[in-house]
């Protein structure tokens, strides 16, 4: 067993990219995903699954087609399951996401914004 804990900086220092999240552990199927992310993303939802926003930086909107939450650095938003949403970040947000193994960012709807499953780093 590696007893090491997991430092948040230090993992969004490994890249770059936006859009892309990278698995940084997993929990009973479950994953933590961090990812940046900047401007719209495409409307999706995810039918099987909530999904967990915990804003690590920055200031997140996502959309839904009856409304809108703003979820700041220090805070968190579950969508559930089967809702269409979409998020927005005026400035890059560094996020952390939790969902089950498997689930694609996109959900259902894929196109160049889908990102690879299951990277690690």
């Amino acid at each position: 067993m590696n007893y090491k804990s997991i430092n948040f900086r230090q993992k969004f220092g490994l890249f770059d990219e936006q859009w892309m999240p990278k698995v940084i552990a997993e929990m009973n199927n479950y994953q933590f995903k961090v990812v940046k992310l900047q401007g719209d993303f495409v409307w999706h939802d995810h039918k099987d699954t909530d999904e967990t926003f915990i804003v690590v930086e920055g200031d997140l909107r996502i959309d839904f087609r009856d409304g809108s939450v703003h979820v700041s650095a220090g805070e968190m938003f579950v969508v559930p399951r089967s809702i269409e949403h979409k998020p927005y970040a005026e400035k890059e947000v560094k996020l952390l996401l939790i969902e089950p193994r498997g689930v694609l960012n996109t959900g259902h709807e894929g196109g160049e914004r889908t990102a690879e499953n299951d990277v690690w780093i």
